[in-house]
This record gives structure tokens, C-alpha cells and sequence, in this order.
């Protein structure tokens, strides 16, 4: 039995300190805020979307960055594992479209007490209101650590796990970083990721609140697609947000020029551009007298009316028999190409995740040990790995936190 330390009490904290008890580890969790888990209640909007219920295959095809590093934490404990464990100790769960599995309840509140239950259960001692400044070692091994208020705890294994710098107000600051880069560790540039972005054009903020489905959606920079995809986006006073745009997010850093990112927004992708053209062209037969901007709400939705005439070019007022083939064809453009220009993705306090952190070169891959410091463990966000929206993200954190945990030995 060892006395072991885990410094961070969100998912891959919790986790952590949970496998290293099963494993008969004397185990205390340090948590700075005054209940844990405080990241995991707002997920998925307080639903908390818990993880994917996709095959194994599928967790790695959603991973954006370093996905071969996390092959033995997937393997030691995937999102089926999870999923048992939570519903053993009383969560029931459910999964929904695209396999995002949630509480039956819809409230992450039941996630969290499931998690309580297992702490409570395996022996882990929790301290709250405990703020770690420093992990101590000596001869490249770990002893212990230091508190804020100057008290030290020995131990003889720790467990970083104190999340990245998205959602600061939840406690993640980033000092989990400070605290690695101290002990020798480089740390990847840190930036935004599952994030908002914001938008040149002045029309955009015009369409806040409208939501468009089943849309695809391309990002490319300098001409050259960067990542595509097709789901639900949505307008904001700033730019465009929703499930599309937060993915794209994350291949922002692949843009060797941000400020040449473009978005382009297919309207109608289950017709090709001949299809709209057919479709257009039978809604202006029917409507040969009316004007312009009358005819089009079986195209577009109300708010977006104002907008799709603007950048057609074609007069509203004008009438449809005299609309010409050359502005029906921009009309068509417009419709499977809706432009917009990319100033930059919105900050930290929006961002699901962070992309960057602890270089995975310098960590363990079999059990998340750092390979510079004997006895120190890293976990869940602060490493370099994130992944695509739909629960995920917090799987790479259970799975990291679990492998950490139940590595340590006795």
C-alpha cells in the first residue's frame, strides 16, 4: 500500500483517485473548490454528456490530437466499462442521437453523486477548499506536496489532475501546468478549442438565435479545406456557434494563416447544385407575378430571407419573370456556398476544452506516468489530447485518470 495524492477533483481526478483505492492504495483527493466535479455539472448544459456509446474504432476516429498515445488507457478502460460502472452505482443512463450517452435523469447532479458513492465506498479521503501550489520531489521522485497555506503532505505517488484553462471560473486556471513545467515538463501552447468563432461579416449578427439543420459545412484556409462536416450550427451576436462550428474549432490551429479562414455553408446539401437550380426554377414558374422576396420561405427560413436576397444581388422588389438565369445561378451559388470569413475563435471562458498542454512524449503512455519524475502521474486535460464534441473529451479523462490510478504500485 502506498499513500497516494491525487491533486484535482473533476473527472479524471475523481477517476484516478478511485482505481488507485480499488488497488488498495491509501488514497486522499485535493480538491480547491468547494465540491467536486464543479467542471463536470455544467457539461453538455448540465445534462452531462458522460461519454459516446460508439465501438472502440469510434473513440479513436473522433480523437483530434496524439490518439495513438491513448490506446492503453482506451483498452484498460473504454466507454463501455464506464458506462456499467455508473449504472452499478445507481445512475442509470441513456444514449441519444450521434451515441451521446447522458443520465436518465438529465442532470449531471446523478453523475456526480454516482461518483461520490464509489469515492465514498473505495476509502478515498476528500478534502475540500484544498489548493495544491507545488508537487515535491527529491532525486527525481516524488514525496509529497505543498498547499497554498504552507503545510506540506507527504505521499508517494501523485496524481495531477487539476484540468486545463477552458471554463476559468470552474477552477481551471492552468496551474496544473505551472506545477509540471516547474518539475521539467514542456508544455505544448495552450489555446481555445470546441469554441465559438467569430465572424467578418456585419449579416451575421443579424441571424442571432437562428438555428440551421442538416447543413454542411466546410472550413478551409487559403482555399484548402481544412475539416468539413454536417450537423446543426447556429448564430450568434458575434459570429456562429453549435455542434459544426465547435468541431471545426478544433483543426483552427491547422490554418497556417488565421487570418485567411473561411466557412462555407451548404443550405441545401441533399440536392446538387442542377437539383436546386430544378428547384428554384419550378418555385419561380409557380410564382411568375409575385415579387422577389415573396417567394422564398419554402427555401429559407424567415430570418435568413433578408440576408440570401442581400447577397444574390437580385433586387427584392423585382418581379420573377424577370429575373434572368445568370442571377437565378447566383442565387443557387449563394444557397450551396454561404460565405463567411473567419476573424478568430472566441476565448477561454467559451471554450468545452483546451488544445495543447503536457507533451505526451514525456508521459507513459502505459501508465501515465511522467517519464521525468518517478511517482507523478498525469491525467484528463492537461496532457496534449482532445477530441471532437459528444462526450469524448471526458472519456479521454475517465480512461487517463482510471490508467493513472490503477497503475500506481503497491
Amino acid at each position: 500500500m502506498k499513500h497516494v495524492i491525487v491533486t484535482g477533483g473533476g473527472a479524471a481526478g475523481m477517476m484516478a483517485a478511485y482505481a488507485a483505492a480499488k488497488c488498495g492504495h491509501r488514497v486522499l483527493l485535493l480538491e480547491q473548490n468547494e465540491k467536486l466535479g464543479k467542471k463536470l455539472f455544467i457539461t453538455g448544459k448540465g445534462r452531462c454528456n458522460v461519454t459516446n456509446a460508439c465501438d472502440r474504432e469510434g473513440l479513436f476516429e473522433n480523437m483530434v490530437t496524439n490518439p495513438k498515445f491513448l490506446y492503453s488507457a482506451f483498452y484498460d478502460f473504454d466507454n463501455k466499462q464506464l458506462m456499467e460502472l455508473l449504472r452499478q452505482a445507481g445512475c442509470p443512463l441513456k444514449t441519444e442521437r450521434g451515441e451521446r450517452v447522458f443520465p436518465v435523469s438529465d442532470h449531471s447532479s446523478d453523475i456526480l453523486a454516482a461518483l461520490s458513492r464509489l469515492l465514498c465506498q473505495s476509502g478515498v479521503e476528500v478534502r475540500l477548499h484544498t489548493k495544491v501550489e507545488e508537487v515535491l520531489v527529491r532525486d527525481g521522485c516524488v514525496t509529497g506536496v505543498l498547499l497554498s497555506d504552507g503545510k506540506r503532505i507527504e505521499a508517494e505517488a501523485v496524481v495531477l489532475a487539476t484540468g486545463g484553462m477552458s471554463y476559468p471560473s470552474t477552477g481551471s486556471t492552468g496551474e496544473g501546468h505551472r506545477m509540471a513545467a516547474g518539475l521539467g515538463h514542456s508544455i505544448k501552447e495552450c489555446t481555445p478549442a470546441l469554441t465559438p468563432m467569430e465572424i467578418a461579416e456585419p449579416w451575421c449578427a443579424t441571424l442571432q438565435g437562428l438555428s440551421l439543420k442538416n447543413v454542411a459545412l466546410t472550413m478551409s484556409c487559403k482555399g484548402k479545406r481544412i475539416w468539413n462536416g454536417f450537423g446543426e450550427m447556429l448564430f450568434t451576436h458575434f459570429g456562429i456557434s453549435g455542434p459544426l462550428v465547435l468541431s471545426a474549432s478544433s483543426f483552427y490551429h491547422k490554418c497556417k494563416d488565421p487570418d485567411d479562414v473561411t466557412i462555407r455553408v451548404d443550405l441545401k446539401p441533399a440536392l446538387s447544385e442542377e437539383q436546386l437550380d430544378r428547384r428554384i426554377l419550378r418555385d419561380f414558374e409557380d410564382n411568375q407575378n409575385k415579387q422577389f422576396k415573396n417567394i422564398l420561405g419554402s427555401l429559407y427560413p424567415s430570418k435568413l430571407i433578408p440576408v440570401m436576397i442581400a447577397l444574390s444581388g437580385i433586387d427584392a422588389k423585382k418581379k420573377i419573370h424577370e429575373i434572368t438565369r445568370e442571377e437565378r445561378s447566383r442565387l443557387a451559388g449563394v444557397t450551396k456556398g454561404l460565405t463567411m470569413h473567419v476573424r478568430g475563435l472566441r476565448g477561454f471562458a467559451e471554450a468545452i476544452i483546451t488544445q495543447g498542454g503536457i507533451r505526451v512524449k514525456e508521459v507513459n503512455p502505459s501508465t501515465m506516468e511522467s517519464k521525468l519524475i518517478q511517482g507523478l502521474y498525469l491525467a484528463g486535460e492537461l496532457l496534449d489530447l482532445d477530441a471532437l464534441t459528444g462526450g469524448f473529451n471526458l472519456q479521454i479523462a475517465w480512461s487517463t485518470g482510471h490508467l493513472a490510478g490503477s497503475s500506481i504500485p503497491l
